[in-house]
C-alpha cells in the first residue's frame, strides 16, 4: 500500500473524548485517517474526568474495568502492550454487598466462594444459581461475544435475533429471570443489581444484561493503578502515537452537512473544521437534537428523542478523609430499606425518594498514592432521577449530602462527618450543564429492549452519511465493555481511510 503522509491523510473529527471517543480515534487512526478529537472540557475523558483537589485525586466516574481484553486491543493495533503503560490490578472481592441489616454478601469471581456465599444466605438455592450463571454464560455468548460489536443497521437484523432472544428469555426483565432460578428475595438483589451499571432498572432491563454476571467471572474486575484517568491517558498517549490530536476547550456547535453527508464541524467560536467523516462520542440526544439540524433529521426528530426513556442519573458526592478506613473494601454496596419501591419512585415516578442505596468507592484500598498518606479517598453514589423530577438540586444537594454522611457515618465509616478534609460534589444537573447529557441522564438511553440494538441509535448514522455514533447512547450501550465495543463496531461501518485518498 502506497505511504500517505500524516498531513495528506483524510480527516477524521471525533466530538468528544470519554472513552467511546478515545476508542474511536485509535481505530481510525489504525484505519488510516488523521484524527483530532475535540473535547470541551479542559482535559480529556468525558465521564471518565479526573478531580485533583487538595493532594487527593478523584475519578469521576467509571471505576469498575471487566473486560481488559477490549483495552489491550486498542494498544495492539499500535503495536504496543497495555501491560507496558497501564498497571491493571484485579480487585477481590468485586463487590461488598451490605444489606440495610447489616448482612454482608462478598461478590467474588471465584466460583466455590460464591456458591458457599449463596449457601449461607439459602442453601436451598445453590443449585438455582449454579442454573443461572449457566444461563449467564449462554447469554454472554450470544449477547457479548456474538452480538456486542455487530451494527444493527436493517430491521431485519433485529428480526433475524428475534428466535435467539425468545430462547434465551430476554422477553424477561434480568430481575425476573434470576427470579426463575433463585427464591431468596436477597440472593434475587444481589444477582440483579448489575443493570444498574449501565444505567438500568432491573426490574425492566431486558435479561440480556444478566451476562454482565458471567462477563465478570470470565474476565475478572480490575482497577488502574493511578485511577481510571491512567487509562484515558494511555488513550491520550496512543492518539497522539498514531499522530492524532486531542483539542480541549473545544465546544462543538454543529454537523456541518453538505450534499446529505457530513463534512466536518463548527465550533462555538465560529471556527470550521472539515472532515471526511465524524464519530460523535456525545450523548445520542444531544447529537441529534443540538448538533444536527433538524431539517437533516427523519427518523431523530425532537419528538421522537423527548418521547424515549432515559436512564436514572446519579448524585455523586467525592471525598477525601485524614484517617484510613482499613476494613472498607474497594467496591462496596450499601443496600438501602427498599429495593424495588426505590427503583419505582427513580425511573418511574420521577421522585427523590427520602431513602436510598449507594455505591461507595474507595480507590485507596488498591492504590494509596490517590489520597496524602495516612488518608482516604471515596466517591458515593447514589441513583437518582433524572431532570424530569423537577428536582431543586441547587437546594437539595447540600440536604441530600448530609443525609449520606450520616448513613455512611452509622454503617461503616464511623465518625465520617469529623473526618472529612476535602468535598466535591456533581448532580444531575452538571450531567446536564457540564457533560451535556439530554436530561442529566447519567447512562442516555434506558437499557430496555425496545431501546436496544437496531431500536437504539445507529452507529453509521441514518440521517446522513459519514457520520458515526459511539459511546453510551448507541449500540451496545453504556459501561466500559459497551462503550469500548461501540467504537469496536466502527471498524464494520468506516470505511478504509484509502477509499477517500
Amino acid at each position: 500500500m502506497t505511504h500517505i503522509p500524516p498531513h495528506d491523510r483524510p480527516h477524521a473529527v471525533v466530538i468528544g473524548s470519554g472513552f467511546g471517543g478515545l476508542a474511536a480515534a485509535v481505530r481510525l487512526g489504525a484505519r488510516g485517517y488523521r484524527v483530532t478529537v475535540l473535547e470541551r472540557l479542559d482535559a480529556p475523558g468525558g465521564r471518565a474526568y479526573v478531580f485533583r483537589q487538595d493532594g487527593f485525586t478523584f475519578d469521576a466516574g467509571p471505576t469498575i474495568v471487566t473486560a481488559p481484553f477490549l483495552l489491550e486491543e486498542l494498544w495492539a493495533l499500535c503495536g504496543r502492550r497495555l501491560a507496558d503503560d497501564v498497571d491493571l490490578r484485579p480487585i477481590s472481592p468485586f463487590y461488598r454487598i451490605r444489606f440495610d441489616n447489616g448482612e454482608v454478601f462478598e461478590y467474588t469471581g471465584d466460583a466455590e466462594a460464591m456458591r458457599a456465599q449463596v449457601a449461607a444466605f439459602s442453601a436451598r438455592d445453590v443449585a438455582g444459581y449454579e442454573a443461572f450463571m449457566r444461563a449467564s454464560q449462554e447469554i454472554y455468548r450470544v449477547g457479548f461475544e456474538q452480538l456486542g460489536d455487530v451494527p444493527f443497521e436493517s430491521w431485519t437484523d433485529m428480526a433475524r435475533l428475534v428466535p435467539q432472544l425468545v430462547r434465551l428469555g430476554s422477553l424477561r426483565s434480568v430481575h425476573a429471570l434470576v427470579g426463575k432460578y433463585v427464591r431468596d428475595e436477597r440472593l434475587r438483589t444481589v444477582l440483579s443489581f448489575h443493570p444498574l451499571l449501565v444505567g438500568g432498572n432491573p426490574f425492566a432491563a431486558s435479561s440480556i444484561y444478566s451476562l454482565i454476571c458471567f462477563l465478570e467471572r470470565r474476565w475478572g474486575v480490575h482497577f488502574a493503578m493511578g485511577g481510571t484517568g491512567a487509562l484515558v491517558s494511555g488513550l491520550a498517549d496512543l492518539i497522539k502515537f498514531q499522530g492524532g490530536r486531542i483539542r480541549c476547550n473545544a465546544d462543538v456547535a454543529e454537523i456541518l452537512v453538505e450534499n446529505k453527508a457530513a463534512c466536518g464541524v463548527r465550533l462555538a467560536d465560529g471556527t470550521a473544521i472539515r472532515a471526511e467523516i465524524v464519530v460523535s462520542n456525545a450523548c445520542s440526544a444531544h447529537t441529534y437534537a443540538k448538533l444536527l439540524p433538524a431539517q437533516h433529521r427523519r427518523r431523530w426528530t425532537d419528538k421522537r428523542i423527548a418521547r424515549g426513556r432515559y436512564s436514572m442519573s446519579l448524585f455523586v458526592w467525592y471525598f477525601g478523609t485524614r484517617r484510613r478506613y482499613e476494613d472498607v473494601a474497594h467496591h462496596t454496596i450499601l443496600l438501602g430499606p427498599r429495593y424495588r419501591e426505590l427503583l419505582r419512585d427513580i425511573f418511574a415516578r420521577h421522585r427523590l425518594a427520602d431513602d436510598f442505596s449507594l455505591y461507595l468507592h474507595r480507590p485507596t484500598a488498591t492504590d494509596a498514592s490517590l489520597a496524602p498518606e495516612g488518608c482516604d479517598s471515596f466517591y458515593v453514589l447514589s441513583p437518582v432521577p433524572h431532570l424530569q423530577s423537577g428536582t431543586d438540586w441547587e437546594a437539595e444537594a447540600e440536604p441530600y449530602r448530609k443525609k449520606i454522611a450520616r448513613a455512611l457515618s452509622d454503617s461503616i465509616l464511623p465518625g465520617l462527618e469529623d473526618e472529612i478534609v476535602t468535598s466535591r460534589m456533581m448532580t444531575p444537573q452538571d450531567f446536564a450543564g457540564r457533560l451535556l447529557s439530554y436530561r442529566g441522564a447519567a447512562f442516555g438511553l434506558e437499557p430496555i429492549l425496545t431501546q436496544s440494538a437496531w431500536f437504539r441509535p445507529h452507529n453509521r448514522s441514518e440521517e446522513v452519511a459519514n457520520l458515526f455514533l459511539v459511546g453510551a447512547g448507541t449500540h451496545p450501550g453504556a459501561g466500559l465493555p459497551g462503550v469500548l465495543s461501540s467504537a469496536r463496531v466502527l471498524d464494520k461501518v468506516v470505511p478504509h481511510a484509502s477509499i477517500f485518498a
